[in-house]
């Protein structure tokens, strides 16, 4: 969207009004997982472009989420705590979901003009007011009611339409956010119930009761490498299939048949280029921080509908030095060695969290690993959403053509980075990023230019 469109570009919210489970639902209070609780400060937010609709596209919309919320009915309660806790150390131990059916925020609106004259959002996500008009604004009145999960669908003039959501990060990670928009997907359709039932199992995650609390660990005194930096700047990349495809056979050749991922690549990719676009001293330690699916982890195995959080950090921790001059194929196996000390890690944690035995409470605090990505901008933080667009297609409703996220409530303080799967006929990753404060923008555009111009298969 150009700067002109931009500056022209209005929505006009029609209503607002809380979405009801459409059949009566438990009421009983749900737990949360430690991991949740941990997660409860962010609110995931995603906004999915739809090429084409229909006049009953938003109608139909409506009555499906009242129906998914049957099954997912925790997600038309409100987080709530058992009794006062005055402990401002972490997340409470008692805080719990009040299954009370009050339902979610749903705000039908409408754009002045057509997806094709914004680039179905497509172009590089300059002003995130653009993007603030898609996303649900509840009144005081829903503010005051605390939904869970806030839905806006914005209808456009070409009759496609947009639907920004909302929801508290305590109830899903990103897997269980695309778990219930494919839910709400299928009964759009007429599914008369979601293909994969909904599973809480939260009480057998890092339950409530099992977790010690413990006197946390006084911060540090020595301060962030840099912790007054400017406002992040927005910024989008697009890294070809074509060049995630060559580098995976580049290092499968030169590792001796060792496989890695897409994720991995282009973490490896945007790291170092960020690192060299901000220019610290060699000396200097840099950090890639994500969050890896521990569902394939747990004991006992977490089963099929699960929606809850159950990802847990990876750090990859080196000096800024060798991070700028090594190859691709080193960082990607810096990564790859990372991720492979997670079991163990997450066992420990898991352990401590249990009680352990012996270990000191300071031992203990020292251990726990960073949910939320501290504010220094020698951290990147990486996400992966690009399995939101994948498999979609062409319904009477509508077509999914893409998903990418608005900034996290944290985006302006961590530098941080989300994989997207581009719009067709695209291929490879779309980086939705907001990494680097705007006077580093230039050379990290210059870095991945660099590196997909000169691309000549080497890592």
């Amino acid at each position: 969207m150009n700067s002109i469109a931009m500056d022209t570009f209005s929505v006009a919210r029609l209503s607002g009004t809380m979405v009801r489970p459409s059949e009566p639902t438990p009421s009983d209070p749900l737990p949360l997982s430690a991991i949740d609780k941990a997660l409860r400060v962010i609110d995931y937010k995603i906004l999915c472009v739809f090429r084409y609709g229909n006049e009953k596209s938003i109608e139909m919309i409506k009555a499906a989420f009242a129906k998914v919320l049957v099954p997912y009915y925790p997600l038309a309660g409100r987080l709530q705590k058992s009794s006062d806790d005055d402990d401002d150390d972490g997340p409470s131990d008692d805080l719990h979901v009040s299954c009370t059916g009050e339902g979610v925020w749903f705000v039908e609106a409408s754009a002045n003009c057509s997806l094709v004259a914004a680039n179905y959002f497509d172009d590089d996500p300059t002003v995130e007011a653009v993007h603030d008009k898609l996303m649900p604004n509840p009144t005081p009145e829903a503010m005051g009611l605390d939904p869970i999960l806030l839905i806006q669908v914005t209808s456009f003039k070409c009759g496609g339409f947009v639907v920004g959501v909302i929801v508290n990060h305590a109830l899903c990670d990103g897997i269980g956010v695309a778990q219930v928009l494919n839910a709400v997907k299928e009964l759009v359709i007429g599914l008369k119930r979601p293909s994969v039932e909904p599973v809480w199992f939260r009480e057998s995650i890092l339950p409530s009761h099992s977790v010690v609390k413990r006197k946390p660990k006084p911060p540090s005194p020595s301060p962030p490498l840099m912790p007054h930096y400017q406002q992040l700047q927005c910024a989008k990349f697009d890294v070809p299939g074509h060049v995630i495809d060559h580098l995976k056979n580049e290092f499968s050749h030169l590792t001796g048949n060792k496989t890695c991922t897409t994720f991995e690549v282009i973490s490896a990719i945007l790291w170092r280029s960020r690192t060299r676009a901000i220019n610290l001293p060699d000396s200097a330690t840099v950090k890639l921080l994500f969050y890896a699916n521990i569902r394939h982890l747990l004991n006992p195995p977490v089963p099929q509908g699960f929606y809850g959080n159950c990802i847990f950090p990876v750090t990859v921790t080196c000096p800024s030095g060798w991070l700028k001059e090594t190859s691709t194929g080193e960082v990607i196996k810096l990564i790859m060695e990372t991720k492979a000390s997670l079991p163990f890690k997450l066992n420990k944690w898991i352990y401590n969290k249990a009680g352990g035995d012996g270990h000191d409470d300071e031992d203990i605090a020292a251990e726990e690993p960073i949910f939320i990505a501290p504010p220094d901008y020698a951290t990147l933080c990486l996400s992966g959403i690009d399995k939101f667009s994948k498999g979609s297609k062409d319904l009477e409703w509508g077509h999914l053509f893409h998903a990418f996220p608005v900034g996290l409530s944290q985006a302006h303080i961590v530098p941080l980075a989300f994989l997207c799967s581009p719009p067709a006929p695209k291929t490879g990753i779309c980086l939705k990023a907001w990494c680097v404060e705007d006077s580093h923008l230039p050379s990290l555009h210059d870095e991945l230019k660099n590196f997909l111009t000169n691309f000549n298969g080497s890592t």
